[in-house]
C-alpha cells in the first residue's frame, strides 16, 4: 500500500462535496479520477498529496513513501530560465557533488602528502559515488533535456526565462519537473490539457514506462482507455470505484445505476405501503403497537438515493444552417509572418461543404494562425482568402471566456443573443450543457472555467452558422460535457474546421486532418487514427520540393473526388436504412400505444385496484410499455431529423 484515503470527507461554503471516501493506491496503479465539473475532484486530488486537511476521515502514507502533486499555481513572472527550473527537480545530486568533490579534495591531499587514504574515507567515497551513479547523476543533464525535448521545448525555449511563456507551458514545466522527481505516488490534475498531441503521445509512453502509482484527473477519453487501471468516479457526493478500464467502466456504471435504481423503486413502493397502512390504522387503537412500529422503522430507515441521470440522457440536436455552395472556403498562396518569424510563404487549402477539417501538429507550427487567417480574424500578409457562397462564420476561441459579462445570470448571457423565436427553447438549450434548475441564475462571474467554455459554446451554437471554426472546444469540459458536444457536432449539418488534443473527439468528427508542420500542409483523408496510421511510415520534411508539392495537390484531389463519391454512397445507404426504420417505427408506435391503453382501462378495474399484487403486476408492465413506447418516439424523432438532414444535403 502506497497510500490510503480512509473515510474522507470535505465540504465547501455549506456544499457537501464528497464523504465517506475510501480508496487504496497500489504499486503501478493508474487511477482515472473522473466527475463533472465542480464535484471536488481537485479538492480530493489535495487531501491526497497532503496540501488540504478533510474534515473528517485521514489520510495514510507510509513513511518512506514520496507522494508528488502537479502544481497548478505558477508565478508567471520568474526570471529563472527553463533549463535551470526544470534541472532544479534534481537538486539532491547537488549536494552528492559536492560531497564527492570534497572527499575527492581530501583524498589527493592525503595522497600528495605521502600518507594513506583511511579506509573509512574510501569507503565513504565508493558509497557516496556509487548513489550518484545509480541514481542518475552523471546523465541529469541529459536527463533534463530528454524531458524538455519530449514536452515540446527546443534549445532556444530551454534557454529562455519563465517569463517569457504563456500559462499552458509553464504547466508544461511543472510536469517535467514532477517526471524528474519520479515520485511514488504522482497526482496529476488533467495533464494532457496543455500538451499537444506530439507531447502527450510522449507523456504517455514516458507513464507506461513510470514504476510508480499515478491517480489522474482527465476528460481524454482515449487516454483513460489506454491507461486507468481503475476508475474513481466522483458525483454528487458519492465516490465509486470500478476495477479494470475505462470501458468496462462505463459498462458497470450503467449497470449499477439500472440496479440501484430497481432497488429504489422498490423501497418505495414498501415506503407507500407502509404509509398508507399509518395513515388507515393512526386512529384505530387495536393497530396502534403496530402503526408506531412502522412509523419507527420509517425515520430509521436509510433511503436509497438514486444519482442523476442528467448527464447519460442529455443530448443537444443543432438546428439545420442555411445551405453553402460546394466550396466553402479557399486560401490561394497566404503568406504570413510575426516580425522575422515567417510561418507561411505561400500555403493553399481548400474546404468543400460538409467536410470536418482537423488541424494537426506540434505547438508552434501554426495551427491557431491558420485557424484564425480562416475565421477571418487575422490578416494576411500576403495571397487572398475567398468565402464561398452563402457561407457564415462562426469561431470559437479560448478568448470568447473572458468576453461573457460577469454581470449577467447564466440565462441572461444567453438571452443576449437571442431573438424572439428562439426564448422558448433558451431553457432547454442551456440544459443540454448541462445548465439545469438553479444553475441558469448563477452569476457569470461565479462559473469556472469548465462552466465558462459550456455558456461559450453555448451561445455560439443557438442560432450556428454553416461554417464552425473551433479552437480547442473541449478545453475546461469535463467527459460529460465533450459527449454532449462531440453528439451535438456528429449530427450537425454544416461544415467543420477544429484544433484539438481531444483524440477521441477527433476521430469522432475529422473527415480530414491536415497535419500543419513548417510551414507545410500535409492533407489526410479520415479521422486521426486513419492519419496515424498514414503518418506512421512518412518522414515530413521542412520544405517540400515544388513538383512534389504539386504532385501531391494533384493526388489530393482525385483522393478527395473519390472520397466524395464514396461519402454520397455511404449517405444514400444511411438514408434507405433511416426510412426503412423510420416507416416500422410508425407503424409500430400505434400498436404500442392501443396496448398502453388498455392496460390504463385495466388499472381503472376495481377488481385489479384492490388486488395488491395483480396492481403491482400492471404497473410494472404499463412502466415497460411506457419505457418502450419512449425509447420509440425518440428513436422516431432522431430518424425523421437525420432524414431531413440528408435530403437536405441532397438538392
Amino acid at each position: 500500500m502506497l497510500l490510503r484515503l480512509d473515510g474522507v470527507a470535505r465540504s465547501f461554503g455549506g456544499r457537501e462535496l464528497f464523504r465517506d471516501v475510501r480508496l487504496e493506491v497500489r504499486g503501478a496503479d493508474r487511477i482515472g479520477l473522473v466527475g463533472p465539473n465542480g464535484a471536488g475532484k481537485t479538492t480530493l486530488l489535495r487531501i491526497a498529496a497532503g496540501e488540504d486537511v478533510p474534515d473528517a476521515g485521514a489520510r495514510v502514507v507510509p513513511r518512506d513513501v514520496r507522494v508528488g502533486m502537479l502544481r497548478q499555481e505558477i508565478d508567471p513572472e520568474r526570471e529563472t530560465c527553463v533549463f535551470d527550473e526544470v534541472a532544479s527537480a534534481l537538486a539532491h545530486f547537488d549536494e552528492q557533488e559536492r560531497e564527492l568533490r570534497r572527499l575527492e579534495s581530501e583524498m589527493q591531499r592525503l595522497g600528495a602528502a605521502g600518507s594513506e587514504v583511511p579506509p573509512d574515507l574510501a569507503e565513504r567515497y565508493d558509497a557516496v559515488h556509487a548513489a550518484f551513479e545509480l541514481g542518475g547523476g552523471f546523465e541529469r543533464a541529459a536527463r533534463v533535456e530528454r524531458v524538455l525535448a519530449g514536452l515540446g521545448f527546443d534549445t532556444d525555449a530551454s534557454a529562455r526565462p519563465l517569463r517569457s511563456f504563456s500559462g499552458g507551458w509553464l504547466m508544461r514545466v511543472e510536469l517535467a519537473k514532477l517526471l524528474l522527481r519520479a515520485p511514488d505516488v504522482m497526482l496529476l490534475d488533467e495533464p494532457t490539457n496543455h500538451l499537444d498531441l506530439p507531447s502527450i503521445q510522449w507523456f504517455e509512453e514516458t507513464l507506461a514506462s513510470y514504476p510508480g502509482a499515478a491517480i489522474i484527473i482527465s476528460h481524454d477519453r482515449t487516454f483513460l482507455r489506454r491507461h486507468a487501471t481503475r476508475i474513481a468516479d466522483l458525483e454528487g457526493g458519492r465516490f465509486t470505484v470500478f476495477e479494470g478500464g475505462y470501458d468496462r467502466y462505463l459498462a458497470e456504471r450503467v449497470e449499477r445505476r439500472q440496479h440501484l435504481a430497481a432497488t429504489r423503486a422498490a423501497q418505495d413502493r414498501k415506503v407507500a405501503e407502509t404509509e398508507r397502512f399509518i395513515e388507515r390504522f393512526r386512529y384505530k387503537a387495536s393497530k396502534a403497537k403496530q402503526v408506531q412500529s412502522r412509523v419507527k422503522a420509517l425515520e430509521k430507515l436509510d433511503r436509497i438515493e438514486v444519482g442523476s441521470e442528467q448527464r447519460n440522457a442529455m443530448r443537444l440536436r443543432i438546428p439545420d444552417p442555411a445551405r453553402a455552395g460546394r466550396e466553402v472556403l479557399r486560401l490561394d498562396a497566404i503568406h504570413k509572418s510575426y516580425g522575422d518569424n515567417a510561418v507561411y510563404r505561400g500555403v493553399d487549402l481548400l474546404v468543400e461543404r460538409g467536410e470536418r477539417v482537423a488541424l494537426v501538429g506540434p505547438n508552434g507550427a501554426g495551427k491557431s494562425t491558420l485557424l484564425r487567417i480562416a475565421a477571418g480574424v487575422l490578416p494576411i500578409d500576403a495571397g487572398e482568402r475567398r468565402l464561398g457562397h452563402n457561407v457564415a462564420v462562426a469561431f470559437f476561441a479560448q478568448h470568447q471566456l473572458e468576453v461573457l459579462d460577469p454581470r449577467r445570470s447564466v440565462f441572461e448571457e444567453l438571452e443576449s443573443v437571442a431573438t424572439l423565436d428562439d426564448f422558448p427553447r433558451l431553457r432547454g438549450h442551456l440544459g443540454a450543457f448541462l445548465f439545469s434548475g438553479d444553475d441558469v441564475e448563477k452569476p457569470v462571474e461565479v462559473l469556472s472555467g469548465g462552466e465558462k467554455a459550456r455558456l461559450a459554446l453555448a451561445k455560439m451554437l443557438l442560432r450556428p452558422a454553416n461554417f464552425l471554426i473551433l479552437d480547442e472546444p473541449t478545453n475546461h469540459l469535463d467527459i460529460d460535457a465533450c459527449e454532449v458536444l462531440e453528439s451535438a457536432l456528429a449530427g450537425y449539418a454544416g461544415t467543420l474546421m477544429l484544433i484539438s488534443h481531444d483524440r477521441s473527439f477527433l476521430n469522432a468528427l475529422a473527415t480530414r486532418v491536415v497535419d500543419v508542420r513548417h510551414g507545410v500542409l500535409t492533407p489526410h483523408l479520415g479521422n486521426y487514427d486513419d492519419y496515424l496510421r498514414a503518418a506512421a511510415g512518412r518522414s515530413f520534411a521542412v520544405g517540400a520540393a515544388d513538383d512534389e508539392g504539386a504532385d501531391d495537390s494533384r493526388a489530393e484531389a482525385k483522393r478527395a473526388r473519390m472520397a466524395r463519391r464514396e461519402r454520397a454512397k455511404e449517405r444514400n445507404r444511411r438514408l434507405g436504412r433511416a426510412r426503412r426504420r423510420a416507416a416500422e417505427l410508425e407503424a409500430e408506435i400505434p400498436k404500442l400505444e392501443a396496448q398502453l391503453e388498455k392496460l390504463d382501462w385495466r388499472g381503472s378495474d376495481p377488481e385489479v385496484y384492490r388486488d395488491g399484487e395483480a396492481m403491482r403486476a400492471l404497473e410494472a408492465e404499463r412502466a415497460a410499455l411506457r419505457q418502450t413506447l419512449d425509447a420509440h418516439y425518440a428513436e422516431w424523432e432522431a430518424r425523421t431529423a437525420e432524414i431531413e438532414s440528408m435530403e437536405s444535403d441532397l438538392d
